[in-house]
């Protein structure tokens, strides 16, 4: 791919593209001019190849590399575990595992970046990474979208830290501070799905258990590629061809091969060869994730005509919008009822917002961290430091003992497996198709006829959204992005609106439960900065009764013993406080 876009891209440089009237070619030339990485000489394209390799395999290795026994999968700890202890033990022995070897090869990676980025017409690699998206407000675009949703995002954390208080207890939870990131279910806390039973808004009507439900009905890992294809078929789209059934990988193989089973979507660019890798269970999460695969397989299937140059989406974040879509109507009540999956609609919200909204502030700061880095904004002797500033200061999710460590602590990951150190999926992709996929889901709902609120909205069985969906599928990247969202939305800007109008039902009942328990949005009484926190740790070391919080906490007095580590102190004190003030 690489020899590929190097051979054609240094031909298109030849071209002025202003010559040209015909706006198709002067797409076309325009995109093949800028050959990212491929411009660099070859030996350093090979290494930053290699590296990204390494980084993404010790990125999802590292949940069960050393110093861990063999056979923990800590993503399961993360996931089930209840215990605040063993939490902190796999949440801070993955980084220490993964983050210090991956601290040199970030370092070099951010160097070749830039060099391939400059060789491109970019003044660093965030430059050329926005690029993709043809706008030149996609950074103000972003805050905007980014603050129109913090009333959402901080009813939800205000209430999930209320309901977590109640389980953990003050030692843990500040009712008026940030959530300890590992307390949130997942490696990387940009998910918070998994925690849905601490945090139930009717405990006593518990969800319908669908994968219980799927097991007792016998199905396979075939038959939910079968449903998958039959809803695409259902709206008039195109059927998956013989050959996607015979060369995909569905179930992990029973031969013992290593695989990696990090669920993926293949264009092989021959307009017949489409193909899906997944190691399958029987669980309605991987239920919806074939859906979203097959989202990308029926993007692939509808643009595979047009020149090579446009196969692709309208911009990276259209592709998995629309993967991401189709989950909204798999997942609805309408749906999964048709399927015998479903019988309560009692908390049905609550499970996708933990999904959706918590990844909000995750996916806006990944890249603005990175771009920073790019940009040399921030130094890399303070990566670390500089993370953890953000997160605290935006997402109420602070990090615990990754935030005190004068080492590369290791930092979190980002979705489908990338963290700001491993090789890089530009986050703007899953922050925008995040608004998106409810954008395109209120148009395709409307084309359907469908009447009621937006969450009961099925477009299964609709030949006109069906259409609607095609037509705009069709146009790949053959238009600019705004043009090809006016198509299927009747506007050509990104709105949340449409998110908005979604989750209504949940705000509205969040809203009035924290206004009920007198809850405190955000985190008004805490900032964090690096100097601030090495002062706090001498202070809490040397006079732990002088800290802000002594006055009030049950056990201001955190007395250092000869059996215990300066690790485990400092543990132990983050445990009973907020390290910065």
């Amino acid at each position: 791919r690489s020899r590929h876009m190097l051979y054609f891209g240094t031909r298109a440089r030849l071209f002025k593209t202003s010559r040209f009237q015909d706006p198709a070619v002067k797409r076309m030339l325009s995109k093949l001019q800028t050959i990212d990485k491929a411009a660099l000489p070859q030996d350093e394209l090979r290494e930053v190849m290699d590296g990204e390799r390494a980084g993404g395999r010790q990125e999802w290795a590292g949940p069960t590399l050393a110093p861990f026994s063999p056979g923990i999968d800590l993503q399961e700890v993360m996931a089930t575990s209840r215990d605040q202890k063993e939490l902190l033990w796999a949440w801070q022995g993955w980084r220490d595992a993964v983050g210090r070897q991956l601290r040199m090869t970030f370092d070099r990676y951010v160097q070749l970046s830039n060099k391939a980025a400059k060789l491109n017409g970019y003044t660093d690699m965030g430059a050329l990474w926005r690029s993709k998206y043809e706008s030149d407000t996609l950074e103000q675009d972003l805050e905007q979208l980014y603050e129109e949703l913090q009333p959402l995002y901080l009813n939800l954390h205000a209430y999930v830290r209320r309901a977590l208080h109640r389980y953990y207890g003050p030692e843990l939870i500040d009712p008026r501070g940030p959530i300890p990131a590992h307390l949130l279910g997942n490696m990387w806390a940009q998910s918070w799905v998994n925690i849905l039973d601490l945090v139930l808004p009717f405990p006593k009507k518990p969800p319908e258990d669908i994968t219980k439900n799927m097991k007792s009905q016998h199905w396979k890992p075939s038959k939910m590629f079968e449903e998958a294809d039959k809803f695409f078929i259902s709206l008039g789209l195109l059927s998956t061809p013989p050959s996607f059934w015979k060369k995909s990988m569905m179930e992990r193989p029973a031969d013992g091969r290593e695989v990696e089973c990090h669920a993926s979507a293949w264009d092989f660019y021959n307009g017949e060869d489409f193909r899906i890798k997944k190691c399958t269970e029987v669980t309605i999460e991987d239920l919806l994730s074939i859906f979203h695969q097959m989202g990308h397989i029926q993007y692939f299937l509808q643009y595979k005509n047009l020149s090579m140059i446009f196969r692709a989406g309208a911009n990276p974040a259209f592709e998995e919008a629309v993967g991401s879509m189709i989950t909204l109507s798999a997942s609805s009540h309408k749906h999964l009822l048709s399927r015998g999956l479903l019988k309560e609609e009692v908390n049905f919200l609550m499970g996708i917002a933990l999904e959706k909204i918590a990844l909000i502030p995750f996916a806006y700061l990944m890249d603005l961290f990175r771009w920073k880095v790019f940009d040399g904004t921030i130094r890399k002797d303070v990566y670390n430091q500089e993370w953890w500033n953000l997160r605290w200061g935006e997402d109420g999710r602070p990090g615990l003992s990754a935030r005190s460590a004068p080492w590369w602590a290791g930092l979190p990951g980002q979705p489908h497996g990338h963290c700001p150190s491993c090789p890089p999926v530009p986050l703007p992709r899953y922050f925008l198709s995040l608004v998106l996929q409810f954008q395109f889901h209120e148009a395709l709902c409307k084309a359907s006829g469908h009447v009621g609120p937006l969450h009961r909205c099925d477009i299964s069985n609709s030949k006109m959204a069906g259409k609607l969906l095609e037509d705009t599928l069709k146009l790949g990247s053959s238009k600019p992005w705004p043009e090809v969202l006016q198509k299927i939305t009747g506007q050509p800007e990104v709105s949340v609106r449409a998110l908005m109008t979604y989750f209504k039902p949940l705000l509205n009942w969040l809203v009035t439960e924290n206004v009920r328990h007198g809850e405190i949005l955000g985190w008004p009484d805490f900032s964090c900065t690096f100097e601030g926190l090495i002062m706090t740790l001498v202070l809490a070391l040397v006079q732990p009764q002088a800290l802000p919080w002594a006055r009030s906490h049950p056990n201001p007095t955190l007395t250092p013993n000869l059996s215990t580590t300066w690790l485990e102190q400092v543990t132990a004190l983050l445990l009973h406080g907020p390290v910065c003030t």
